[in-house]
Formats: C-alpha cells, structure tokens, sequence
C-alpha cells in the first residue's frame, strides 16, 4: 500500500510539473510576422485555392480577405486551449486511470495462470491424441485380421460342408426308404458329388482321397435304390384297370426329382428307367386304345353302302339287304339332319361305351369318330405335359405314342375304305378341324401331324364318294328311274338333300373346292332332270314336272342357309321361266280363242287402215264365249293348279300369276274393241274389269 501511495503522490507530481512547465512552453511561442519567404515557392497556389473553394472556412477568408498570418494565430490559440482542457480533464481521470492499470495487472497476472493450465492441458491432450490414434491403428490392425478370419472361416465352413458326409445321411441313402426325406437327401447327395467334380480346392485337398469314395460308394447305392423303386412303380401301371393319369399326377410327380437325380449322376441308368417307362405306357395305351376302339364298333350304325347313291334306282336294290335298316337310317344318307348336332359336342366328354351299349343306341361313325379323337387329344395332352414335367423331355411322348398312333391308324385305315357316307365323311372334315383348333388353344403341339395326317386321308376319300354319286347322275338309266307322276322326284330329292346338307357344312369354311363340286353335281341333276320330264307325253306335264323339282329344291336349300348362294338363285331362274311358260299353257287350254286373238289381231289398229279391219263379227264371238263360261274356265283351272302341284303355296301363287295374266289378255281385247266401229253394241256382253278382279281376289284369299 506504501508503495502505491508513494506511486500515486510521484504521479500527481509529475502532472503538475508537466502542466506548468508546457504552459510555460506554450507561452514562450513567438510567431514572426515578417519570415523570410524567399524560399516560399507560390507554384500550383492558383489550382490549389481552386480545389478548396468548396471548404466554408477557406471561402469565408477568401471573402472577407483575411490575413492569413491572423488567422493562423487564431487556429494556434484554439489548439491551445483545447489541449489544455484535455489535459484539465485527464488530470481530473487520474484516479480512474490509476484503478483501471491495476486492474489490467491482475488481469495480467491471472491470464499468465492461465496460459500456464492450458499450456499443460494442451500437453496432456496430445498425449492422449497420440495414445488415441495408436489405439484406432491397433483396432483397424484387429478388424481387418477378423475379418479375414470370418472369410476365412466361411470358406472353410462352406467347404467341410461341402465334403463332409453325415452319419444321418449315410443312414438315410442305404437304409432309408424312397420318401420326402430321402429326396431332400438325394439333394444334399447331388450338391456334394457336383462340389467334387466342379471345385478346383477340394482336388487339392488331401480330404479327397478320403471323401471321394465314400460319396461313390453312396451314389452307386443310391442310383440303384432309386431304379429299384422307379420299376416297381412303373410296373403298378401295367395292373388293369388303373387309372393311368391319377398315378402319374399323384404318385409320379412326387419323385420327378429322381428322375434328376439319374439323369445328373446314373446316365445309364436313367436310360434304363426312361426306355422301362416308355414300353409300359406304350403297351398300356395301346391296350387301352385297342378296347375302347373294339367297344365303339359295336355301337356303330351303318348309314350308307356303295349303292346308296343319288342316282341309283332304290327299286332295283335287293330287299333282303335293306330289310334290316329302319327308314329313318336311309334317309341320313343324304339329309344331314341333327348329325350337324356333332359339331356343337366337339368339347363334350368321350362315349363310355358301356353305357351306351346299355342303352342299346346306336351312333353313325362321326360321333365314334369325334369320341374317340376326343380321348386321344385328352390323353395325348396329358401324357405330353406330365412327360415334360417329370422327364423334361417333350420327344419321349413320340416314343411313348407310337403304339396308340399305330392301333388308331390301324382302326381309321380298315373303316375308311369302307365308308361311302359323304355326309359323314365331310362332317369327320370339319370335326378334325375343331379339334386342331382346340389343341392350338391349348397350346399342344404334339398331334399336329396326326391331325393332318388324318384330315389328308379324309379329303381323298370324300372326294372319290362325291365322284360316285356325280357318276350316278351322270350315268343314270332315265327310262328306269321315270314314274308316271309329275311330284317331286325321289332322286331330286335327294340332290336338293345331299346338296343342302354339303353347303350347310360349308358356311364357316368357304371351301372354294367343295363349291366347284356342288356346281358340277349341279349340272349333272339339271341334264337327268330335264330328260325324265321329256318322257312325259304332253308338254304341260313336263313343265309341271320340273316346276314341283325346283320349288322342292329350293325349299330344301333354303333350310341350309338364308342367302341361298349360287346354286339356289340358278333353280329360283329355272322356277321362273317354267311357271311363266305353264301360265301360258294353262291360259291357252281354257281361252285359246281369246288368246290368239290378242296375240295377232288386237295389236293391230283399224283406224290406220290395214287390209283387213278388225270387225264386230270377229270378236263377237269371242266376248260370248268368254262371258258364257269365263269363272267355269277359272273353276277348271284352279282345280288343275291344285292337283298338279305338291306344294300348295306355290301352285296358289302359280294360279294367281295366271290370273293375273288372263285379266292383262282379257283388258287389251277390251281396248280393242273400243276401238272397233260399232263395237259399243258388244258392251252388253263384256265381262267387267272389276268383276274379274273381284274372282281373282276371291282365290287369292284361299291362300
């Protein structure tokens, strides 16, 4: 304390003496008027005054034209006061100055502390920094070395696995029994014999020598306990009446991973199995095939022979060959009838022939046809998927169907050269069609060619039937087929059947080449047709003839489809042109008279004077005649139009047209004798226009 007293009182001494000794300083100042400027260089004074004549004090001089010398006395003693009271008030602060040096030295002096404990820290933390970063070395050091081991390891663990055989599997694969439990273990078998093979480590292993045969003598044991149980099981489809799909789906299936495992590790043997298992299902299907094919015949029902033929004489066939055959059964020869149903069935089940046969029905062949393809696609298409999915082999279903192919082939090849059905072959035509789009959709490839093969005999032989009944028109004896009777001819008939039942057929398909037939089967009906009317004597009979064979035909045609096609609208054209020339003949029969007048003489007109003028006398008697007995000829010829024709719409619209026409004749003789002179004297016996209308109208509601 001593001390800061004696410092302050040395401090307070100082600051008066330096107060009194600058205020004598500052009072000894002398500023000389009159300096020497000799060495004042007035040089750059004019731009300087220029610069700062924007400066207030230096205007305000330059204004009021103060001497420069004045006015620097004048700053000098502003500075001096000013610096004076600075010091005044510096002096007046000295005790706050004083404190705030001392408190700026402890500060000081506890800042130096400071520095000094963190000096230390500063050390020690480096220390540790240093222990720190040697510590992470050692455990990045650690962590690679374990992870190295960890690979290590695994690669070890993964390759003693590899080779190590189990007790529990050895156990498994010689003892064992074929079961879940042995398949899995077979799994484990064929890893570890392909790790021996694959795996260039284990080769350089000393484990090999003593691993390696025993996983031979395990594989031999096992391949021979596999083959063992695959041919008992093979040999359980052999037993009769087995159901062959349900043991390949829910037996077989569950061992395919045999079948691998053979076919990776006992080539040979695997060879053996699958050449077992083709022979068994060979003969199986074969066996079963040839039974049901055996079963079918006898609900087979003959529909044609080689006499049943459009243009043969049903007369001259013997009635001890027909008399078991019901009628209905003969008239499928050429009417199609609801054999079309077949084509509606194509999806439905495959016939057991033991119900049927129960049932004592019958079936023509394209119903055997559609049922037994029907079970050899379901049965192809099994066999084709499970041959896939349990041998992986879609060529062992050729092997294996070799035998069915052969057994169908041998039925199809001794029924086709017997068959002289057109309509049953052609519907066989189309279901064979059915079923290659059924297979497409199913996605199955494996009947392609059998398909084609069968549609290929198909065609050849439809085409020699339908050339059969083409020469049965074509050589027809006329004078044996001709009946005394103008209805519809059994052989058109049959035609117009056998025609319409082919087109019927061929709605869906447009077969360019079955219309060409049709169209020279077509020629052939209209050459015999017009040869059997020609035998009738009178020309009437022979219109009338061949009008009820084309009505009929086109009745019948018309059934098989609404626009008809080509062959219609030619027998619709031939209708057309008989009737009108039966009109005329029927007309002429009953008004011959007035007819043949109208024809030649009432075309001519009296007034242009011609040679001979038509005259009273001339038409009298034919306006009598047809006033006397006018609705009698009518009576007549509608008893004759409903006599002669078979089909009673078409001979009503017959007599209408022919109505129609004598009322045309009977208006143009009356026209003629308008214009005859003195015809008014025949208008009492003219028959009126509305009177014959109202007769006409009178039949014309009959209908």
């Amino acid at each position: 304390m001593a001390d800061m007293a004696s410092y302050q009182s040395d401090e307070t001494d100082v600051g008066e003496r330096a107060i009194l000794d600058l205020g004598a300083f500052v009072g000894d100042l002398i500023i000389e008027d009159d300096a020497p400027s000799d060495d004042v260089s007035l040089e750059g004074l004019e731009q300087e005054l220029e610069d700062c004549k924007t400066d207030d004090v230096v205007a305000t001089i330059l204004s009021k034209g103060t001497k420069l010398r004045d006015y620097t006395k004048d700053v000098e003693n502003n500075l001096r006061k000013v610096e004076l009271d600075s010091i005044e008030d510096y002096i007046k602060e000295s005790d706050n100055l004083v404190s705030l040096h001392d408190q700026i030295r402890d500060c000081d002096t506890i800042l130096s502390q400071m520095e000094t404990l963190l000096s230390g820290f500063q050390a020690e933390i480096g220390s540790i920094s240093s222990d720190i970063k040697i510590l992470q070395e050692k455990s990045m050091d650690m962590g690679l070395k374990l992870k190295n081991r960890k690979v290590a390891e695994s690669k070890l663990a993964k390759f003693v696995e590899d080779i190590i055989v189990p007790p529990r599997m050895i156990d498994i694969i010689v003892d064992g029994e074929v079961n879940e439990e042995y398949m899995k273990t077979l799994e484990i078998l064929s890893k570890k014999l392909k790790f021996v093979e694959v795996d260039q480590m284990f080769k350089t292993s000393k484990a090999l020598t003593d691993v390696q045969p025993e996983l031979e003598r395990l594989r031999q044991k096992a391949v021979s306990k596999v083959f063992d149980f695959m041919v008992q099981k093979l040999y359980a489809l052999r037993k009769p009446k087995t159901n062959v799909q349900i043991l390949q789906q829910s037996v077989l299936l569950k061992y395919k991973y045999v079948i691998s495992f053979l076919k990776e590790h006992g080539k040979e043997v695997y060879l053996e199995v699958r050449a077992a298992y083709i022979d068994t299902m060979n003969k199986v299907l074969s066996a079963n095939f040839r039974a049901y094919i055996q079963a079918l015949e006898k609900l087979q029902l003959d529909i044609a022979t080689s006499s049943d033929l459009i243009g043969v004489d049903t007369r001259s066939t013997s009635l001890f060959l027909r008399g078991r055959e019901p009628l209905k059964n003969r008239s499928a020869v050429f009417a199609l009838g609801e054999r079309i149903n077949i084509l509606k069935e194509i999806d439905e089940p495959a016939l057991i022939p033991h119900i049927a046969e129960a049932s004592s029905k019958k079936y023509p062949y394209e119903v055997l046809f559609r049922s037994l393809h029907k079970l050899l696609m379901d049965t192809a298409t099994s066999e084709y998927l499970f041959s896939d999915e349990f041998f992986g082999e879609e060529t062992i279903f050729y092997d294996i169907f070799a035998g069915p192919f052969a057994v169908v082939d041998e039925h199809f090849n001794t029924i086709l050269p017997n068959c002289f059905d057109a309509i049953g072959l052609m519907l066989m035509i189309r279901i064979i069609h059915q079923h290659q789009l059924v297979m497409s959709r199913r996605r199955i490839p494996c009947l392609d060619s059998f398909l084609d093969k069968v549609n290929i005999a198909l065609w050849p032989r439809f085409k020699m039937v339908f050339d059969m009944h083409l020469n049965s028109l074509r050589t027809a004896n006329v004078r044996t087929l001709w009946e005394d009777d103008v209805h519809p001819h059994y052989v058109m008939r049959r035609y117009a059947e056998f025609t319409a039942s082919l087109i019927h057929l061929n709605v869906d398909y447009g077969d360019g080449q079955l219309e060409l037939n049709l169209e020279r089967l077509r020629m052939a009906i209209d050459d015999l047709l017009v040869k059997l009317a020609k035998l009738f004597t009178k020309q009437k009979l022979q219109t009338v003839f061949l009008i009820n064979n084309y009505d009929m035909t086109i009745a019948v045609l018309k059934e098989a489809g609404p626009d008809g096609g080509k062959i219609q609208m030619h027998f619709e054209e031939l209708l057309k042109n008989n009737t009108a020339i039966f009109v005329e003949e029927l007309l002429v029969e009953h008004f011959s008279d007035l007819i043949k007048f109208v024809k030649t003489r009432a075309s001519e007109d009296s007034s242009s004077g011609s040679e001979r003028p038509i005259t009273v006398a001339e038409v009298e008697p034919i306006v009598k005649d047809f006033a006397g007995r006018w609705k009698t000829a009518i009576e007549l010829m509608h008893n004759d139009v409903i006599t002669s024709f078979s089909n009673f719409l078409c001979g009503m619209e017959i007599l209408r047209a022919a109505l129609t026409q004598l009322l045309l004749y009977y208006t143009r003789l009356s026209d003629c004798i308008k214009r005859i002179v003195g015809g008014s004297t025949l208008n009492k016996d003219l028959v009126s226009i509305s009177s014959i209308m109202y007769e006409i109208r009178k039949y014309s509601r009959t209908f």
